[in-house]
């Protein structure tokens, strides 16, 4: 049996206090003067040779309770291990994970993070299993669980040392709840030992904890029963921090002079000391603002959204700043301004664009031209020979009169190439060209009897021509009259999908599958004379459904974010040329898909050459990651992490502190001094009882002369 506070133990030597004051006792403390002996000599008492102790079983019960009382308060305990963890033989399987997100450059962290992950490594005992990783965005094994087996116990060590001096933090933001459960799913996947009960499963968490972290995934996660979470928080010494973001929709802003200028946003973080920042235009490379910077005034703990200040004539606005906070990996907004997309769109009629009375009035008209888009409709003459109109880029061909032959080879080559072909079924005559371009001789087409006008009656919104319809606000297509439409026998088409029929069941938009590409047939026309659809507020955004079904819109963003990927839209004509990219370091870089670029692991302007019109891209930090503010224990509690108590986890505790800690849990569990104050209470209330008892038995004093 071992002692928590041993010290109370010397409480039992007062068990000998009233046996020695009751030996050396030799005269009677209490005197009761008699006045008719006055005139005697008084005499001693006798005394006999030996003092006699009376009562022995009394005295014995009262030694006793203050004996349990004394080993009561010295809190003793069974030595016994409680904690698997503890036991000899006993192995681990740890994984570390340390974070390489941008927050890790602030201050000391990266050291503090390296030190903490060494000392972690080189507690390691030969019979630990022990595997090394690296998160951010995404998670990197540096030290797997079979290279740990597999090296020599000398070596283990050394090449996870080596691997982590290899690294240093990136620019990506914090995804610690993929990394917690890929770190889980480790573990779980290395749980085939024969001993696996044997096996304590640990995870060390090796980060700021910043406010920032993504936790998604954590909170209805299940996680392995028996696994413990470690976490080591670091902590910068400087908690002021605030980042600078871009929150201005990327596609509105260009550097013409009437342009707007972008809308920024400057956090401060919760525990920041600081309150007063300036952003400006900067020059690469240089250290002071180009131009007037702007002052900003943000509090702890909030956020403002400011426009920034206007750049200098002679500066290209690609790069702002922001100063007075004690970290700046977080205050610098790359800028690229982008370019209008150039969609071509191939009309195939005889009308003339002046004409209100015809469909190509109210189609220039519909495509507007943003900062965003340039819809460009190119409607050739009856003389113009095909191929020379630019028609091989144009992804939506839109037909609305019979076509000759060459036109007609035209437009049936586009449907084998995948582009989509829009017929307005404005006469009969154009019905026969929709006949031999889908390959069905003497398509039953003739003009519908309608005796006020027609309406759209049911609608396919499941379809994705309709779908940016579907909402009840939206769906409403009864109010556009049609004063014509055709009636087509759709039944006789093969493959034929009827997206809208009018409310005498006759058709009015058909979907009809030809090759790889499409031909979309409205059997009314949108000009006057056949509808008021071109007058509707319906027209634009039906037109746009149908460019964007057919491919022709392929926006190519200018603004991403470290780690995002980017998908290239850079189809031309003739053999594919491969793309060359120059990051901000100088490097260049070939993707591999050439149509997909994964590497933007830098901030800063990336320059997209050899493609057919060369452009550049601006990446940026995430701006979750500017929140630096620290989360709670608490927090991480709440969502269901096995955290272990940091107090009985600590490796860096010495020795002696360990088994103390070791010693008040199993004293804590085995809890033997409440057995030892109840047996003491018994204790006295037999000695009460006994005391009691003795008391009455004893006869009245005599007194003789």
């Amino acid at each position: 049996m071992n002692f928590l506070a041993p010290l109370f133990l010397f409480g039992a030597l007062a068990v000998a206090l009233p046996v020695f004051f009751h030996l050396i006792r030799r005269t009677a403390r209490e005197k009761l003067p008699f006045s008719s002996l006055m005139f005697l000599m008084p005499t001693p008492p006798r005394v006999t040779k030996r003092s006699r102790l009376e009562n022995l079983f009394l005295l014995l019960l009262r030694c006793l309770v203050l004996c349990l009382l004394a080993l009561g308060f010295a809190r003793p305990y069974l030595q016994k291990p409680v904690s698997a963890r503890l036991e000899p033989g006993r192995q681990i399987k740890r994984i570390i994970l340390v974070d390489t997100s941008a927050s890790m450059r602030r201050d000391q962290l990266w050291p503090e993070a390296r030190a903490k992950a060494e000392e972690f490594l080189r507690k390691s005992s030969p019979a630990d299993s022990v595997a090394l990783l690296a998160f951010d965005r995404q998670v990197r094994p540096l030290v797997s669980f079979d290279q740990w087996s597999s090296l020599a116990e000398n070596e283990r060590v050394p090449l996870a040392l080596q691997r982590l001096a290899e690294i240093t933090p990136g620019w990506a933001s914090t995804h610690l709840g993929n990394a917690l459960t890929r770190a889980a799913e480790m573990l779980e996947d290395n749980k085939s030992d024969a001993q696996s009960q044997q096996v304590l499963r640990q995870i060390v968490l090796i980060t700021d904890l910043q406010d920032g972290s993504r936790l998604e995934g954590l909170q209805g996660y299940e996680w392995p029963r028996g696994l413990e979470l470690i976490i080591e928080p670091l902590k910068a010494k400087r908690p002021t921090n605030a980042g600078l973001q871009l929150v201005t929709e990327r596609e509105d802003w260009d550097q013409a002079a009437d342009a707007p200028l972008p809308r920024l946003r400057v956090s401060n973080s919760a525990d920041s000391k600081r309150e007063q920042f300036q952003i400006g235009w900067v020059r690469p490379g240089d250290k002071g603002f180009s131009g007037a910077p702007v002052a900003v005034y943000v509090p702890p703990g909030q956020s403002r959204i400011v426009p920034a200040p206007k750049p200098p004539p002679d500066l290209p606005a690609e790069q702002l700043a922001l100063t007075g906070d004690d970290h700046d990996f977080d205050n610098t907004v790359h800028v690229v301004p982008p370019k209008a997309e150039v969609i071509q769109v191939l009309y195939l009629g005889a009308d003339s664009e002046k004409d209100a009375a015809q469909p190509l009035y109210y189609l220039k008209r519909a495509f507007q031209q943003t900062r965003r888009q340039n819809v460009q409709i190119l409607s050739p003459s009856a003389s113009t020979p095909p191929g020379q109109t630019n028609g091989p880029e144009a992804r939506l061909m839109i037909v609305t009169d019979a076509l000759p032959e060459d036109r007609l080879k035209e437009v049936q080559q586009g449907l084998a190439g995948g582009k989509t072909v829009f017929f307005a079924l404005k006469d009969l005559p154009v019905a026969q060209t929709l006949s031999r371009l889908i390959g069905t001789n003497n398509l039953p087409v003739e003009e519908a009897a309608i005796a006020n006008y027609s309406m759209l009656g049911e609608i396919d919104f499941q379809h994705p021509l309709f779908a940016p319809f579907a909402d009840p606000r939206f769906s409403d297509f009864t109010k556009i009259h049609f004063w014509k439409h055709r009636r087509l026998d759709v039944d006789g088409i093969p493959g034929a999908r009827v997206l809208a029929r009018f409310d005498n069941r006759d058709a009015a938009l058909v979907h009809i599958p030809a090759g790889k590409g499409a031909v979309l047939v409205l059997t009314s026309g949108w000009h006057p004379a056949d509808s008021q659809l071109a007058l509707s507020s319906k027209f634009v955004p039906l037109l746009y459904s149908i460019l964007e079904q057919s491919g022709a819109i392929k926006t190519q963003l200018a603004q991403y974010n470290v780690g995002d990927a980017v998908t290239f839209h850079t189809e031309s004509p003739g053999p594919a040329r491969p793309l060359i990219i120059r990051k901000p370091d100088g490097s260049q870089v070939q993707p591999t898909p050439p149509d997909r670029f994964s590497e933007t692991d830098l901030p800063g302007i990336y320059s997209v050459t050899s493609a057919p019109a060369p452009f550049r891209l601006a990446v940026n930090l995430a701006p979750e990651e500017s929140k630096t503010t620290p989360l709670t224990l608490e927090e991480l509690e709440r969502l269901g992490l096995p955290l272990k108590h940091a107090a009985a986890a600590k490796p860096q505790l010495s020795e002696k502190r360990r088994q103390h800690l070791l010693a008040a849990e199993l004293e804590n569990q085995q809890k033997l001094w409440r057995w030892l104050m109840v047996a003491a209470a018994l204790l006295l209330l037999l000695e009460t009882v006994l005391a009691g008892w003795l008391s009455r038995r004893q006869p009245a004093p005599t007194l003789s002369l």
